[in-house]
């Protein structure tokens, strides 16, 4: 992780660009840590949240340390979901600023956050039943709160991906930008928040993210009920082979077992 401060904005970098950011246990801690460090400074008012190297925002979890069996949760700090981050935002807004990939887990982590800029040659997507196992990081409870159900449906059971024009007339991205400008589009998204009442806009965020799916006593239990179906899953033999076969370039041979 790479912690900047621009004015009152807080700029968080995933930082791991030889995996295309791709989320271990050391980045979900990193990720989780910072969340709280900028909700512990009262003069942090937005967030931007993006990925260096450019290749990609996010490429999802690791799946070569989970094929060595490896967690991709924050060590101690399991409650706070897939990067650390997904049932662990800031209380601040969040804007996502996305170039390339941002597929399965680097997905759900722009939905949970409030505003997504990206880049014209970004694509997102939930791949993962095509590597075996189900979306564990909020994306089954807060894509079809997003977007209309049957479109939310068709992107989680087909696993397809969508290019940041597409996604931005669904409503997943706020505003799509020349390639490489997504951080500067992201800056001066989050300086237009912070033109506001800091109080009023993280009451105004806790209202939506709940609408959005993404707080309250009926978006945890739909958490919980998402995470506990991707554990089971996720222990099937064809999870172990999805993995395997990314790992090892070829066509995934499911059993059904």
């Amino acid at each position: 992780m790479l912690v900047e401060r621009s004015d009152r904005v807080a700029i968080l970098t995933l930082n791991r660009p030889h995996a295309m950011n791709a989320v271990n246990a050391e980045m979900a801690l990193a990720l989780g840590e910072a969340v709280d460090e900028v909700d512990r400074d009262p003069e942090i008012w937005a967030v931007v949240l993006a990925g260096s190297g450019g290749r990609a925002f996010c490429a999802g979890a690791d799946l070569k340390a989970l094929a060595r069996g490896e967690s991709n949760a924050a060590p101690g700090h399991e409650e706070w979901g897939f990067a650390g981050f997904v049932d662990h935002v800031p209380t601040k807004p969040v804007v996502a600023a996305v170039e390339g990939a941002a597929l399965g887990g680097g997905t759900e982590i722009c939905l949970a956050c409030d505003l997504v800029v990206a880049g014209a040659g970004a694509r997102f997507g939930l791949p993962e039943v095509r590597r075996g196992i189900i979306p564990g990081g909020g994306g089954l409870v807060r894509l079809p709160a997003q977007v209309a159900p049957k479109i939310a449906a068709e992107l989680i059971l087909t696993g397809r991906q969508l290019s940041a024009p597409e996604a931005a007339r669904l409503g997943i991205v706020n505003r799509v930008v020349d390639d490489g400008d997504a951080l500067r589009g992201a800056l001066a998204l989050a300086a237009e928040i912070c033109e506001n009442a800091p109080l009023a806009v993280q009451a105004a965020k806790r209202f939506l993210a709940a609408r959005a799916g993404g707080t309250g006593a009926l978006a945890a239990e739909r958490h919980a009920e998402s995470r506990a179906e991707r554990a089971r899953v996720g222990g099937t033999e064809d999870a172990r082979e999805g993995a395997l076969a990314f790992v090892e370039r070829r066509p995934p041979r499911w059993t059904g077992r």
